[in-house]
């Protein structure tokens, strides 16, 4: 672990908090051991249903720490940032994120796999790579190009200049923005409010949605197998029965 990332759990939300503001949360391998560490834990800890990262002072994250990945080089195996990625883009438990100011880099292209990102109207976004000779990662030349498009992909990547919150909205980088002082109180709403829902259908409702392209009637037929699966679960039963009683459904006795 690192003192640089700081962990906190609330209403079954997994706060990730990157706190090296010295530095504009640079990223050191140790902090993406302790980020890829904390998805480790989401998926295996049931009373966990969403995991949210965010930043410190005025800053999410400058993307990599440019000395300690000359020190940590990608011949290397098993790189701490390889780990991150792999289980960012693999977990089925809800990626959410704060952005509050710069995002530059991997600050930007992990939120790409996030499934909600809110941002302040100050924020913003860079993807620098090519400045600095260099492709793109993360999965990010694919993932913008589905988002907004290959042209506006291209101009993003190929010409690494900066773009604002509103920009990103537009782009579909960012789902909401915020004022900067309601940034967490907001995002905290949000994560609150889907860590109330059934966990497990929570995360076969994403196993679905990132399934890859498919014919149409296989995902039909993978809907309609997790859709009787769930149907005999003991939270659905609760849900029905709280419809039915006209009341609030207790799904926390199901974590």
């Amino acid at each position: 672990m690192t003192d640089h990332v700081a962990t906190t759990l609330d209403e079954g939300v997994l706060i990730v908090s990157l706190q090296r503001p010295e530095k504009k949360n640079a990223l050191t391998a140790k902090m993406y051991s302790a980020m890829a560490d904390a998805i480790v834990w989401a998926e295996r800890d049931r009373s966990i249903k969403v995991v949210l990262f965010t930043g410190s002072d005025d800053s999410f994250s400058a993307g990599n720490d440019l000395a300690d990945f000359l020190d940590n080089p990608p011949h290397q195996n098993d790189r701490p940032v390889d780990r991150f990625i792999a289980n960012m883009t693999t977990t089925d438990v809800p990626l959410m994120a704060a952005v509050n100011g710069m995002a530059v880099g991997i600050g930007t292209t992990m939120l790409l796999h996030f499934d909600q990102v809110l941002a302040s109207h100050n924020a913003r976004f860079t993807l620098p790579f090519i400045n600095l000779a260099l492709v793109p990662e993360a999965g990010s030349s694919a993932q913008l190009i589905t988002l907004c498009g290959y042209q506006k992909a291209a101009e993003l990547l190929m010409l690494g200049e900066p773009f604002s919150a509103g920009q990103a909205l537009e782009y579909g980088i960012v789902s909401r923005l915020c004022s900067p002082e309601d940034l967490m109180d907001e995002a905290m709403a949000y994560a609150r409010k889907l860590a109330s829902k059934p966990g497990d259908a929570l995360r076969a409702t994403k196993r679905l949605m990132r399934r890859p392209p498919e014919a149409l009637l296989q995902r039909v037929q993978a809907e309609g197998e997790l859709f009787v699966q769930c149907l005999a679960s003991p939270a659905a039963k609760e849900a029905m029965t709280a419809f039915m009683e006209k009341r609030a459904p207790d799904f926390k006795q199901f974590d």
